[in-house]
């Protein structure tokens, strides 16, 4: 039996949704390492870009941030914020991988503050950055919670800092995003989503090993939908946790090291 952290699983299920020809804006921590492990194995033509200019680097280790020097390590470009945004929003980027402080039932992310105030917050967390602009203008927005709790899966949102589908289907068009954009997973400590194609719900379709559907019940803030048939995502397999532990993070940046 293959031994394996709960970051580790996070990792593999959402390097699995990655496709092979394709680009991913991604951030810091799990989503930088799913980007990586996907090259690795099954999608060798990802093509990955970074918020601070680095565009197709060939990685030689995990980055410590966007703007690590490793993000241009043989890269096609290293270019600027600006040239960066501008590819996006001409639609050349298939995905974007993101995190944040809450999440409501379609997909809007909170990553700004916690309470009613904006001049006063009960907690401020760091904020947009390229967020926003990842979620708005990519073609699919992926999205990383490290903690599934009904804290941070909650019915509305204390703040939309990276908006998804906002107050349902049809909302991205009103505020003038590109038809056919959106989040389309979310992957969390306990779980798998996707979002349902008419309601604009997130939608259970997998769980991992061990949990069962009234867990993620109990641990969520909102009614979702249910897949007709909930499947089991398969735990990391030994060449996953090589990969993970001697190529992308060696020095145990994300991963302690074994």
């Amino acid at each position: 039996m293959v031994e394996y952290t709960v970051g580790e699983l996070m990792c593999v299920v959402a390097a699995r949704q990655l496709e092979d020809n394709k680009s991913v804006a991604v951030g810091t921590g799990l989503p930088m390492a799913a980007a990586m492990l996907a090259q690795q194995t099954h999608a060798h033509n990802l093509l990955i870009a970074f918020e601070a200019g680095g565009v197709a680097p060939q990685l030689p280790t995990l980055p410590i941030s966007v703007g690590d020097s490793r993000t241009i390590h043989r890269a096609l470009m290293a270019t600027t914020l600006v040239d960066i945004m501008d590819i996006i929003s001409r639609g050349y980027v298939d995905y974007a991988f993101l995190g944040g402080a809450q999440i409501d039932k379609f997909g809007n992310l909170n990553s700004t503050m916690i309470g009613t105030d904006h001049s006063k917050p009960t907690v401020r967390f760091p904020g947009s950055g390229g967020a926003n602009d990842f979620a708005s203008l990519a073609w699919e927005t992926m999205i990383i919670m490290d903690r599934h709790s009904s804290r941070r899966f909650v019915k509305k949102v204390d703040f939309i800092t990276s908006p998804g589908y906002l107050d349902g289907p049809g909302s991205r068009e009103e505020w003038g995003l590109f038809p056919g954009t959106g989040p389309s997973r979310v992957i969390t400590d306990l779980c798998l989503f996707d979002f349902h194609p008419k309601t604009k719900i997130m939608r259970l379709i997998k769980t991992h090993p061990g949990v069962t559907v009234d867990d993620i019940k109990k641990s969520t803030g909102f009614e979702f939908e249910i897949a007709e048939k909930v499947g089991t995502n398969p735990p990391p397999t030994k060449e996953d946790l090589r990969i993970i532990h001697e190529i992308i993070d060696p020095n145990g940046i994300i991963f302690p090291k074994k």
